[in-house]
């Protein structure tokens, strides 16, 4: 479903640096690495993506600012996570003999509403704006993979990653990366890493200088990865705790036990998309008992015990592989929305 025609604006107003950024790239990436559109990227903090992607890759980056020019209008106009665009461009979508194909695309989310709001209309005469719901249910919008990521991980040497990075044999040590927002819970962690009973290696990607080692606790600083050595990083670990969507995205991909640290919201909304996907996560699997209490207390509700999290650690080896099996077998969402897309142009 290849069409090089197809012209593709994504908008994207940067909130959480890396993780807005991360999405909007990616699925300008896929779409015009995949599906051969013509996208152009619109971003407010181009500087974000920059160490994202060092490479264009056939996207078209443009700085959105207030002076921008819009001089090439889309036949697919995508707002990324309910950005709003500049009036001049809705004036000139507006006044297009062929009005563009207009989306808005929305947060991952687990929870169930989504669903029955996901691709319906919302009246901008003489426009509609669709709402696009990326999610892990069969009828949502799905989430984002390459084609070739399969391919990609099969071809890794994680020998030849540690050597790069200096970094030790993994021996009988447990590895974990650590992406993470500011989290008063985080000493309480180091300290039962350090009390440990076997070593802990801990790998932080992104930061001038880790945090100190002791006990059973080693850490290691790597530098800021780029998308796809991001992937790699996860792949070599043992656990790996993420934050917000991209990452959150790519260790499901990964097949490794991990631990989600959601964006906080100032009303508490974020405890709702947690739950739902606690919910939806623990009907494949075993050992999301404590995984929830763990990921909850990680989030700021309870106390951390790693103990009871790092005994289930084989269950929850499993329960991955199963979840990705899961996913795997649904169409990703750059296929979806192309397919959306496609049926709405015709």
């Amino acid at each position: 479903m290849t069409d090089s025609s197809l012209r593709c604006e994504i908008f994207c107003a940067v909130v959480d640096n890396y993780g807005d950024a991360g999405v909007c790239w990616r699925l300008a990436r896929q779409l015009a690495h995949e599906y051969r559109w013509q996208v152009r990227l619109w971003i407010d903090d181009p500087h974000a993506l920059q160490r994202l992607a060092p490479d264009s890759e056939r996207v078209d980056i443009r700085h959105w600012r207030a002076d921008a020019l819009f001089d090439d209008d889309g036949d697919i106009v995508i707002e990324a996570f309910a950005c709003e665009l500049p009036m001049k461009k809705r004036h000139a979508m507006a006044h297009r003999t062929s009005p563009p194909l207009w989306i808005n695309l929305e947060y991952l989310s687990a929870e169930e509403w989504t669903l029955a709001c996901h691709k319906l209309p919302s009246p901008h005469p003489p426009l509609a704006k669709y709402f696009y719901f990326p999610g892990f249910d069969p009828a949502s919008g799905g989430v984002l993979c390459e084609n070739d990521y399969a391919a990609r991980r099969a071809a890794f040497d994680p020998v030849a990653f540690r050597r790069e990075f200096g970094l030790p044999p993994p021996a009988q040590a447990l590895t974990i990366s650590l992406f993470a927002y500011a989290n008063p819970a985080l000493p309480e962690l180091l300290r039962q890493w350090a009390d440990a009973p076997y070593p802990v290696h801990l790998l932080q990607p992104g930061v001038d200088a880790p945090f100190a080692a002791h006990g059973a606790l080693r850490c290691y600083a790597l530098p800021f990865l780029p998308q796809r050595r991001y992937d790699e990083l996860l792949w070599v670990c043992d656990v790996n705790f993420v934050r917000g969507e991209d990452s959150f995205v790519r260790a499901q991909w990964a097949e490794k036990p991990m631990v989600w640290q959601i964006y906080p919201q100032a009303d508490d909304a974020h405890w709702d998309k947690l739950d739902a996907f606690l919910r939806l996560y623990a009907k494949v699997g075993a050992g999301e008992t404590a995984l929830a209490r763990f990921w909850q207390a990680w989030n700021g509700r309870g106390a951390l015990d790693w103990a009871s999290f790092y005994a289930e650690l084989p269950h929850q080896a499993q329960h991955t592989r199963d979840w990705a099996k899961t996913l795997h077998a649904q169409p990703n969402l750059a296929k979806r929305l192309v397919e959306f897309c496609h049926e709405r142009l015709k």
